[in-house]
C-alpha cells in the first residue's frame, strides 16, 4: 500500500513540473489566432451575445493575465459562453502561446 501511496505523489509530483515547464511561443501562435482576432482585434468592439459587452484589445496585456483569464474559462469561474467554448479547447501549450503572442503586442 506504501508503494501505491508513494507513487501516486510521485507521479502528482511530476504532472505539476510538466505544466509549469510549458514555455509560450509567440511565433507558434501566429496560426492560433484566428479564432481570438474577430472579436479583439477590433478597436472598440462590442459583442451583442449574451448581452452587449465590451471587448478587449488583448495586444499588450501580460502574459500571466491572459493565461489565468483563459484558465478562468475552462474552469467556469468566467461566465462569457463564447469565451467558455473556446478556452475549453484549448491546450495548455495554446494558452502559452497566445499569451506569449498577445503579451509582446503593443
Amino acid at each position: 500500500m506504501k508503494k501505491h501511496l508513494v507513487f501516486l505523489a510521485l507521479a502528482g509530483v511530476v504532472g505539476c513540473a510538466s505544466a509549469a515547464d510549458i514555455v509560450g511561443n509567440a511565433k507558434a501562435a501566429e496560426n492560433k489566432v484566428s479564432m481570438c482576432i474577430g472579436c479583439h482585434g477590433i478597436p472598440g468592439y462590442k459583442a451583442t451575445f449574451p448581452e452587449v459587452y465590451q471587448v478587449p484589445l488583448l495586444g499588450g496585456q501580460s502574459a500571466k493575465y491572459i493565461e489565468d483569464a483563459l484558465r478562468a474559462y475552462q474552469k467556469g469561474e468566467r461566465k462569457h459562453p463564447s469565451m467558455m467554448g473556446i478556452a475549453g479547447s484549448l491546450s495548455d501549450q495554446d494558452i502559452a502561446d497566445l499569451a506569449a503572442y498577445y503579451s509582446q503586442q503593443k
